[in-house]
């Protein structure tokens, strides 16, 4: 993996929340950090609460991690447009982040408990 991108384990168990409601709780939750930017935790898909997620239009691609692909956030509030991000076919050295899910914390609260 290049040294721009780090991926490791993000210790104790991890949960997600919006609009009143738990989306997601992990124990197996990633910390990727990349660059100088604020590190992000991604949560393995199976640990959160698809039938709140719908998957948009929208897609960004990274020349390090690939193609994401973005699910909006369907709350009884409204809903919350790419809300979250994956990677379903990630490039090698990232391969880890496959099946992981993260968020905008500007929609959603991203904790460890």
């Amino acid at each position: 993996m290049s040294d721009h991108i780090k991926i490791q384990p993000a210790s104790g168990k991890w949960v997600v929340r919006a609009a009143g409601a738990v989306l997601g709780e992990s124990d197996d939750a990633l910390k990727l950090i990349e660059g100088d930017q604020p590190f992000v935790i991604y949560f393995p898909r199976t640990d959160i609460s698809m039938a709140f997620f719908d998957k948009s239009e929208t897609t960004t691609t990274c020349p390090h991690k690939g193609t994401a692909t973005y699910y909006d956030l369907v709350a009884k509030s409204g809903t919350y447009k790419d809300a979250a991000w994956s990677y379903e076919d990630p490039k090698g050295d990232v391969a880890q982040i496959k099946d992981y899910m993260a968020f905008f914390v500007d929609n959603v609260t991203v904790e460890q408990l």
